[in-house]
């Protein structure tokens, strides 16, 4: 059976009372060297005061004189150990034999003497082993006060006193030691638990295992997914980047624990990743890099504090490209279901004139629809002889013939042909102006004036211009400069929906070194692109392409 490991509170509880007691045994440590040290001073004091007292006795002196006495020294040692308390008074002669001692088994022994040289007649004081014990002594020479021997050395006097052991210093300093470890545990405990509480609180009360596992579920799945993740703390500093969003934002590789301002992100992208806290972002279209990113934006709550927020991020470039595409097919689609409601239309007209007998009438009914067509080829054919654009706006008249509006070609359009990739790229432009001015001519139409949209396009050795005004409300004065970044539509906008149209047509203009601008007339609105086509295009394409989104 697998053992359970101690949770996050037991292990700091067992590391400070560790820590206590380590503190406890220094301490007590401490405290017993301070009492060796305060014993040797103030005993050695003492013994040696009684020493140099016993020395100048004259009975000693008296007793020291050749030949030695130790009648009357016996009862004076005795009288001194029992006066002063000590453990042991020993007198020797001036040869170092012990002539009288509280300690018989020194008598007629040398004396230990102390010291550095150990020599007779020297005074000292320190520890030294006596009869197999520890004892701290004072040793002071006994000298002659006979005038005609003054100064002589009769002998010595030790006077000790036994050091205590260190079971018997423990003894001794108990009472303060466990009130030390009693104040020390409680400080501990408390300690703990305050410490506990608060780690407790930062990591949500999980265990530090199952912080590692998180983590590692985490590094799993968001490095693992294919969408892109960004999370930021209330500073507006990165928290979290997984390498698919640091390549759609084009973030460094080190750019975890770095605000926005470090990392230049600015515009639109900063408005998606710093909006309104408790505000939820979905599906935000942000231009970056050239590149157009879907960004959805979350505030993290908990326990009603703000810890930050996160940003998913999805590459919708290719989709947008293949909209496009797609978008194509949808025209083409468009024009043949407007053709064949157009000529069902006729083709009724034509049959109720032949049942009702007027033959003259089909044939001028019919002049007139083949001479309106070919008025309309004509004046497509020859302002615009580009033939992909030529059937894309035949495609879009007839679709908005169906709704009701006159698509109008100005007189001053002119273009001729162009390379493939150059027309293709000026039909997108042209499809998504147009729809949009439709869209918006559209929701305008009902009043007492027809709805119309009129388009311009004019071409000289190296660029192209389209200019589309419409007949609707316009574009609201506030996203007059944000409607290109956004990358919505005006229909898209309206509803609330949002979409790609202007963006990617901005995205083709700036990669071919050219703009795109909104402005408002009494009529309504007026967009105006333009883009460098032919071998300066060409040239230049790869170079905007890398840098287009230098402002997002």
């Amino acid at each position: 059976m697998r053992s359970r490991r101690p949770s996050l509170a037991g292990q700091l509880l067992a590391l400070q009372l560790v820590i206590i007691v380590l503190v406890l045994v220094a301490v007590a440590a401490l405290s017993l060297a301070q009492s060796a040290a305060t014993f040797n001073r103030v005993e050695g004091r003492r013994v040696a005061a009684l020493a140099e007292q016993l020395a100048a006795n004259p009975l000693v002196r008296g007793e020291l004189v050749p030949p030695e006495s130790a009648g009357a020294l016996a009862t004076l040692v005795q009288t001194v150990q029992t006066q002063s308390d000590v453990t042991s008074v020993t007198v020797a002669n001036a040869r170092g034999e012990v002539v009288s001692s509280t300690n018989p088994l020194l008598v007629r022994t040398r004396l230990p003497f102390g010291g550095p040289d150990g020599r007779v007649g020297r005074g000292w004081s320190g520890e030294i082993d006596i009869g197999g014990s520890r004892e701290l002594v004072a040793q002071v020479p006994v000298l002659s006060a006979q005038r005609q021997s003054l100064g002589k050395n009769l002998g010595t006097v030790m006077i000790g006193e036994a050091s205590p052991s260190l079971w018997d210093r423990l003894v001794g300093a108990s009472s303060y030691l466990v009130i030390y470890l009693g104040i020390a545990s409680l400080i501990g405990l408390v300690g703990s638990w305050l410490l506990v509480r608060r780690i407790k609180r930062q990591t949500f009360g999980m265990e530090p295992r199952e912080i590692a596992g998180l983590a590692e579920h985490r590094e799993a799945m968001l490095y693992g997914i294919a969408e892109g993740v960004i999370a930021l703390d209330p500073h507006h500093c990165v928290t979290l980047a997984n390498a698919v969003a640091r390549t759609l934002l084009d973030l460094p590789e080190r750019c975890v624990g770095k605000s926005l301002d470090e990392l230049s992100i600015e515009g639109r992208l900063r408005d998606v990743l710093l909006a309104s806290d408790g505000v939820a972002e979905r599906d935000e279209v942000v231009l970056r890099r050239g590149r157009v990113l879907i960004m959805n934006r979350m505030t993290v709550v908990k326990d009603g504090r703000t810890l930050g927020s996160v940003t998913t991020l999805r590459d919708r470039t290719e989709l947008a490209e293949r909209e496009r595409e797609v978008g194509s097919f949808r025209s083409s689609a468009e024009l043949l279901r407007a053709q064949a409601h157009e000529f069902a239309n006729q083709l009724h007209t034509i049959s109720g004139l032949i049942q009702i007998g007027e033959y003259d009438e089909v044939v001028r009914y019919v002049d007139a629809l083949n001479l309106h067509r070919q008025s309309l080829d004509l004046t497509l054919t020859q302002r615009i002889q580009d033939l992909a654009v030529s059937a894309l706006l035949m495609a879009k008249s007839a679709h908005a013939a169906e709704r009701k509006i006159e698509l109008r070609v100005s007189e001053r359009t002119c273009l001729n042909h162009l390379d493939p990739h150059d027309s293709a790229d000026v039909a997108t432009v042209v499809g998504n102006l147009v729809d949009n001015a439709l869209d918006a001519a559209a929701d305008a139409a009902g009043g007492a004036e027809p709805a119309w949209v009129e388009l311009e396009v004019l071409q000289d050795a190296s660029s192209v211009e389209i200019v589309v005004q419409d007949s609707g409300p316009g574009v609201a004065p506030d996203l007059a400069q944000e409607v290109f970044s956004h990358g919505f539509t005006t229909k898209a906008a309206k509803a609330g929906e949002r979409g790609i149209g202007l963006a990617l047509t901005r995205r083709i203009c700036v990669r071919r070194g050219g703009e795109i601008a909104v402005t408002n007339t009494t009529d309504g609105a007026r967009f105006t692109a333009r883009l460098s086509i032919g071998q300066r295009a060409d040239s230049t394409m790869h170079t905007i392409g890398m840098t287009e989104g230098a402002a997002p």
